[in-house]
């Protein structure tokens, strides 16, 4: 991906309190500060916490007309369930980034593991999973740039969680950047 594109088609799959839809709803933010049109929906499973939940952006420079993911461009899935899902769309072009803590290993063209649960454990706190993870994603994706994400964490965390925020979205793009 490393292309730059204008149209985003994005899905972020993982377990309930993952913070999946806050990563949605924080992507969606950074495009809009970059002056793009945003869509972002989401699902939940069952349960609110366990069960399956979905977060769809789509960014654009245009009006979006149909709110819904049809193609993705790139995925994220940070759980077994969510990888097993999503996988196919690998086979179809687009990227799959997947959590190797929670997930097994696949081989495959556009199948890309990180221990991203591992990581965020490593810099002081899992729940900074879904910002490691966006980081990665952006970047490889492009989608938007790493100080509007960076902009929007700032504004939504203070203090420690701002800081833990800030070097989990560092972490997350330096997977991609320097490998």
């Amino acid at each position: 991906m490393n292309e730059k594109k204008e149209r985003y088609e994005v899905i972020l799959a993982g377990s309930g309190g993952q913070g999946l839809v806050l990563a949605g709803i924080m992507l969606g933010e950074a495009a809009m500060l970059e002056g793009k049109v945003v869509v972002q929906t989401q699902s939940y499973g069952i349960a609110s916490r366990g069960g399956l939940s979905l977060a769809e952006v789509i960014i654009d420079q245009e009006e979006i007309i149909y709110q819904q993911v049809q193609k993705p461009d790139i995925i994220l899935a940070l759980t077994e369930e969510a990888l097993e899902k999503y996988a196919a769309w690998a086979e179809k072009g687009a990227p799959v980034f997947y959590d190797t803590t929670l997930a097994k290993a696949r081989a495959g063209a556009n199948l890309t593991g990180y221990p991203f649960t591992k990581m965020a454990s490593d810099l002081g706190n899992t729940a900074a999973v879904n910002i490691l993870a966006l980081g990665a994603l952006s970047a490889a994706g492009r989608m938007v740039k790493t100080e509007s994400l960076a902009s929007v964490i700032r504004k939504r965390f203070q203090g420690n969680a701002g800081e833990l925020n800030l070097k989990a979205l560092q972490r997350g793009v330096e997977l991609i950047m320097r490998p």
